[in-house]
């Protein structure tokens, strides 16, 4: 398939094909990838710092260590306790466990400590669902008030949980799409199966809600299982951006000493990605193995022609200088990447 024939259709060289060919095809079909990248884009490489992190290189530093706080609405509490995380993430968040507590919060953090945006959080019930909709009014009075950036993370999400939100300024829905059963069920120990991450798309895309769904590569201990099977669920609806995740085992959860998926499987699935959303921005997002997987991992990024990067190393931001992009960076959430892009 040639480059033009590519950039004019939804059609791209087979699955299959790219996750199995040798080195040196793979190599055309990355090349290409990033050439579409830089027809429906440009030359601009976009990098989140989020405060929720201590974070800096060379070219930048995130001065401002409570611009953008996450906030888990269940404190440490979650019924599911998926595999890989079992509640370890919301150990790092605020909690605001009623809404007069969030908006107190928040309250603080923007007149005392210059908060700018918030990500809305907190473990889910046996249903998979992260428990919102008692919040949906204390969302659009801190929107009202403060006008500042609110994204929610929010699970599977219902009809009604999205018609709520059509009626807020939401900034960005976050949820995570899993593309088999197996991994519904063993992983996430959750009731249901692909359908209900279905329905979910269908629901915030019908309502017309900017959402960013996640596909996290490895999440079956490390295999390729459904990621695939991710991509082609979110395909009919229209994301306002996609991040891919890779696997980061955590201490004290069953996966801690799983071996993610290396950084060159990485690169043929944002390839992949890349081909299935040629128009939609793409994100490799906070969570990746450190030291250099990451490093690796960062680079093939870049030149698998995603949009930009969470919390990049030192070295793929020298990698994109070299390479003569723009390089642009904010302290808020890589899924705003989608609003940034239209500035």
């Amino acid at each position: 398939m040639s480059n033009k024939e590519i950039r004019s259709s939804r059609h791209f060289p087979a699955v299959n094909e790219i996750m199995k060919c040798d080195e040196k095809r793979f190599k055309k079909y990355q090349n290409q990838a990033l050439q579409l990248k830089l027809k429906n884009f440009d030359e601009n490489l976009w990098f989140y710092a989020p405060s929720l992190l201590n974070y800096a290189i060379e070219q930048f530093e995130n001065f401002n260590h409570n611009k953008f706080i996450p906030i888990s609405i269940t404190g440490t509490k979650c019924q599911l306790q998926c595999d890989h995380c079992k509640s370890k993430i919301l150990e790092s968040m605020y909690p605001a466990e009623s809404p007069e507590e969030l908006y107190s919060l928040v309250e603080s953090l923007v007149k005392n400590k210059g908060c700018e945006g918030i990500l809305v959080s907190g473990g889910s019930t046996r249903d998979g669902a992260v428990p919102l909709l008692q919040f949906l009014e204390v969302f659009r009075k801190i929107k009202e008030r403060f006008d500042i950036t609110i994204i929610v993370h929010t699970g599977l999400v219902t009809e009604e949980l999205a018609k709520s939100f059509s009626d807020i300024s939401i900034d960005a829905v976050m949820l995570d799409i899993i593309g088999d059963n197996e991994t519904i069920h063993r992983i996430y120990h959750l009731k249901k199966n692909i359908d209900h991450f279905e329905a979910s798309l269908k629901y915030l895309n019908s309502f017309k809600i900017p959402f960013v769904p996640h596909v996290i590569l490895g999440l079956h201990y490390g295999k390729i299982k459904g990621e695939l099977s991710a991509l082609k669920l979110i395909q009919p609806f229209k994301p306002s951006a996609l991040v891919l995740l890779v696997l980061m085992p955590l201490e004290g959860t069953p996966m801690e000493h799983v071996q993610p998926i290396s950084p060159s499987q990485f690169a043929r699935f944002a390839t992949i990605a890349r081909f299935m959303f040629p128009t939609v921005p793409i994100m490799l997002g906070c969570a990746r193995p450190k030291g250099d997987h990451k490093i690796k991992t960062d680079i093939m990024a870049i030149r698998s022609g995603l949009n930009g990067i969470a919390y990049p190393c030192q070295e793929a931001v020298d990698y994109a200088l070299k390479k003569g992009y723009t390089i642009k960076f904010s302290e808020l959430c890589c899924a705003l990447i989608y609003q940034d892009l239209k500035r």
